[in-house]
């Protein structure tokens, strides 16, 4: 057997091995070159996507990953409508109003807030087949993660490339990544922040606490695999009885 049949052979066992992916309901496809993994298909969930990337990621040779797994919409929308509904998003968020909005129509950026005096920052917004892209300059990494996490909850999003810069630049760590799912957590009405622990240690978050049901359990982890450079969840959340 080849090395390149060695290997997708074994990301495709170890795939077949990680509870969150369903190869079976969504393929995936796999090519291996030159040390460079290409995963491509559709996910149910967010969970599914980062898990198959990690999984695969430690197969032995695989040095890079090209990531072209998509999330299956929860609900179908044009791209212009998904674009519309982050630029809202984007608009009602207090954090972010010291930010002008672009939407890019056709490569070319339309005004949604202008940039006056009191306006510190830049936000693009534009969506290819349901991948919403990104671009721009914000003072804080905060402020970067919470917009790519505004894009990820709108229901037509299949994926979302944060290219936000920081200015000036500011220095990443775990202390800064457990204040952002902090703070998205707080956000988002169908979790009860007040009762779940975040850690993170070198960008592996931990979530500990009690939560009323599964499906609080997994929006929960979801939201952490939305924050930008998150590597990894550890859910130690319990369902109360």
């Amino acid at each position: 057997m080849s090395d390149k049949i060695h290997v997708i052979s074994n990301v495709a066992a170890a795939l077949e091995r990680e509870p969150s992916v369903n190869l079976h309901q969504f393929p995936v496809t796999i090519e291996f070159n030159d040390g460079v993994l290409t995963l491509e298909g559709e996910v149910e969930r967010i969970t599914a996507k980062k898990k198959a990337l990690e999984v695969s990621a430690a197969v032995p040779g695989v040095s890079g990953i090209v990531d072209r797994l998509r999330l299956v919409p929860a609900t179908q929308m044009e791209d212009g409508a998904i674009r519309d509904h982050v630029c809202n998003a984007l608009l009602a968020e207090s954090m972010l109003d010291s930010c002008a909005i672009w939407a890019i129509i056709k490569k070319k950026p339309e005004v949604v807030r202008e940039a006056d005096q009191g306006v510190d920052g830049s936000i693009d917004v534009e969506v290819n087949d349901g991948v919403v892209i990104l671009n721009g300059a914000v003072t804080s990494l905060t402020e970067k993660r919470l917009a790519g996490v505004l894009a990820w909850w709108v229901p037509g999003s299949r994926d979302v490339v944060n290219g936000i810069e920081i200015a000036p630049p500011e220095e990443d760590n775990d202390d800064e990544v457990v204040d952002a799912v902090r703070l998205v957590l707080e956000k988002d009405p169908f979790v009860n922040a007040a009762q779940v622990k975040v850690t993170c240690r070198n960008y592996a978050v931990t979530l500990e606490g009690l939560v009323k049901n599964e499906i609080q359990r997994e929006m929960a982890e979801a939201d952490c695999w939305f924050v930008f450079r998150v590597d990894r969840v550890i859910n130690l959340l319990q369902v109360e009885e």
